[in-house]
C-alpha cells in the first residue's frame, strides 16, 4: 500500500514538473519570436454622448394609460388621461373620499415633481387598508401612469422617490405577545 502511494506521488509529481516546464516554453516563446505586421485595426468610433432611453409611451385605444400602485395593505388600480385635473376615487371625488388635507397633498406631489397640475384626469380604484395607505397607493399608481405616459418624467418622478414602492408593512403578531413586540404586563407577586 505504501509502495502505491509512492508512485502516484512520483506521477503526480513527473506531471507536474512536465507542465512547469512547458509553461515556461511557451511564456518564452513568444518573446523570442519575431512579431508579424498586423493588419490594420480599424480606428475606434468616435466617443459619443450616453444614449438617453426614450421609451415608446404606453397608451389605451381610450388616450389612456393605466399602472397599478401599492402601499402597506392598500392596492390601487390608476388611470391616467389629459383632462382638466379631475380625480376620482371609487366613484367618489377625491376631496370627499380624502377628507383630510394631507392625504390629498400625498396625492397631488407626483403632479407637482412632474409639474403637471390639473392636466390630466384621474380615475382609480382603491382596495385594502385604510385612508392613509390608500393615498400612498394612489400616489404610487399615478406615479407610474405618468412614466407610462410621458416617459420623459421618469427622472424627475425617481428623483422624489414616488416610482419606488414602500415596502413597509404592519409587522405580524407573536404568540406569547400582546401585540408584535408588546408584552403582557409583568407581575412580580
Amino acid at each position: 500500500m505504501a509502495e502505491e502511494k509512492n508512485v502516484s506521488l512520483d506521477n503526480l509529481r513527473q506531471a507536474m514538473e512536465g507542465a512547469a516546464a512547458e509553461a515556461e516554453a511557451a511564456e518564452a516563446a513568444p518573446e523570442a519570436a519575431p512579431e508579424a505586421p498586423e493588419e490594420a485595426a480599424p480606428p475606434p468610433p468616435p466617443e459619443e454622448e450616453a444614449p438617453v432611453l426614450i421609451v415608446e409611451p404606453v397608451i389605451d385605444e381610450q388616450g389612456r394609460s393605466y399602472a397599478t400602485g401599492k402601499r402597506k395593505d392598500a392596492v390601487a388600480r390608476v388611470w391616467i388621461k389629459p383632462g382638466s385635473g379631475k380625480i376620482n376615487v371609487n366613484g367618489r371625488d377625491w376631496t370627499t373620499y380624502f377628507a383630510r388635507p394631507v392625504l390629498r397633498m400625498i396625492i397631488n406631489q407626483p403632479f407637482e415633481a412632474a409639474e403637471r397640475t390639473e392636466s390630466f384626469d384621474v380615475t382609480c380604484t382603491v382596495k385594502g387598508g385604510g385612508l392613509s395607505g390608500q393615498a400612498g397607493a394612489v400616489r404610487h399608481g399615478i406615479s407610474k401612469c405618468l412614466v407610462y405616459y410621458e416617459p420623459g418624467l421618469r427622472p424627475a418622478l425617481k428623483k422624489g422617490g414616488f416610482l419606488t414602492r414602500d415596502s413597509r408593512v404592519v409587522e405580524r403578531k407573536k404568540y406569547g405577545r400582546a401585540k408584535a413586540r408588546r408584552s403582557f404586563q409583568f407581575s412580580k407577586r
